[in-house]
């Protein structure tokens, strides 16, 4: 079946936060990380079933539901050993990022993030009590890298309880290579860092690159690591709220699942459930290839517009996710001062700075919509700023 990214679906006056939390009414919104595709029809054609059904009460989570999960994850990214006990559901990535950072930490300990990195990271963790530490990335050759002196260096402080990964990394657009995921994961290991990976970007990857879950690489890694996947990104089925800790330590585990259970977030609705299993099939893994064909044809499209109107503004390269992250610093410009501007005459984007990124002015551009709402964001852009 040929899946059509192309259709434009009303969704103002919806109650989307992407498009109706704006103060006006003609906002182009390319900020928030939610997509503007209609939906896997098995998707639709499931819940709709379990709609029919009448009754929404509470929800037990079925057996098939984690077998769904398991085979998704061992058949199509190589993750073996998993079992259904080293699950636990949850209503988001991020509520369980605070729980974990909860469940293993305690108040004064660090949590080592590299920066710029997605900014709700910054809360999870001082919400705990806990610091956060910076391992800056650097910035060369039109991508980042990690400063592994400096990563190392973190990671050997006492106080440094818990490395938070961003595989594939909001906002830089990395999808993590294997040699690099081992020389964290080892250095990890070597002082006593335990990792939680947010791996929630892990099916929006680019033609060319590959996802590797962090567990997925030695038993060591899966036995030091709780993994958050979720399939609600790359579906667009975030409204659902749902999401998946893998946690092979049993220890860690009922820690983890005591804080999930104290910060109230152990529950989920049918229909999350219902769509998660509808997902992770074959038709699943046929509409997210021409999804990430779609997505990589938008940013193509967005950095031959760059090329053509804003050639001195450098578009980092886009590895994973549908967050392109731009350079802006030629403009002389705070990044604040760029996105107030362009939120002024008709056009929503990310300022850099909420990302931890002090150094420049960068923006991202959410490009998971049809080509002609990006190309009318790209142009009230090309008017704004030329103005």
């Amino acid at each position: 079946m040929i899946y059509n990214f192309d259709e434009i679906i009303p969704r103002r006056h919806t109650n989307s936060v992407k498009w109706d939390e704006a103060t006006q009414d003609d906002i182009i919104p390319l900020w928030v990380a939610d997509m503007d595709f209609r939906v896997l029809p098995q998707i639709t054609d499931a819940l709709r079933q379990r709609v029919d059904h009448g009754v929404f009460g509470y929800t037990h989570v079925p057996d098939s539901y984690y077998e769904s999960v398991i085979r998704w994850f061992k058949d199509r990214h190589g993750l073996q050993g998993v079992k259904q006990s080293d699950i636990i559901y949850t209503s988001g990535v991020v509520p369980a990022i605070s729980a974990i950072v909860r469940g293993l930490t305690l108040p004064g300990d660090k949590v080592l993030v590299q920066t710029p990195v997605y900014n709700c990271f910054f809360s999870s963790i001082c919400n705990q009590g806990c610091i956060v530490e910076e391992n800056h990335l650097i910035y060369q050759n039109n991508t980042y890298v990690v400063d592994w002196d400096d990563f190392e260096k973190k990671c050997s402080d006492s106080r440094v309880r818990i490395f938070l990964l961003c595989n594939p990394h909001n906002p830089a657009g990395r999808v993590w290579k294997k040699e690099e995921l081992l020389r964290m994961g080892e250095i990890c290991r070597k002082h006593n860092v335990f990792v939680i990976s947010d791996e929630i970007h892990c099916e929006l990857v680019m033609p060319g690159n590959e996802y590797t879950p962090f567990a997925s690489l030695s038993d060591g890694f899966l036995n030091n690591s709780a993994t958050c996947v979720a399939p609600t990104k790359a579906f667009n089925i975030a409204g659902l709220q749902i999401a998946n800790v893998i946690v092979k330590d049993r220890m860690k585990r009922e820690r983890i699942d005591r804080a999930i259970n104290i910060h109230e977030v152990c529950d989920v609705n049918p229909f999350g459930v219902v769509a998660t299993e509808a997902a992770y099939t074959e038709e699943g893994a046929e509409w997210l290839r021409q999804l990430n064909t779609y997505i990589f044809a938008n940013y193509q499209f967005l950095c031959d517009f760059f090329s053509k109107h804003f050639p001195s503004l450098e578009v980092v390269k886009l590895e994973g996710t549908y967050l392109v992250w731009v350079d802006c610093s030629s403009l002389g410009k705070s990044s604040t001062e760029i996105v107030n501007k362009l939120y002024r005459h008709g056009v929503w984007m990310n300022d850099g700075a909420i990302y931890g990124e002090n150094k420049g002015s960068f923006i991202r551009i959410n490009i998971a919509c049809p080509r002609k709402i990006l190309e009318e964001g790209l142009l009230r852009m090309e008017r704004t700023l030329h103005s």
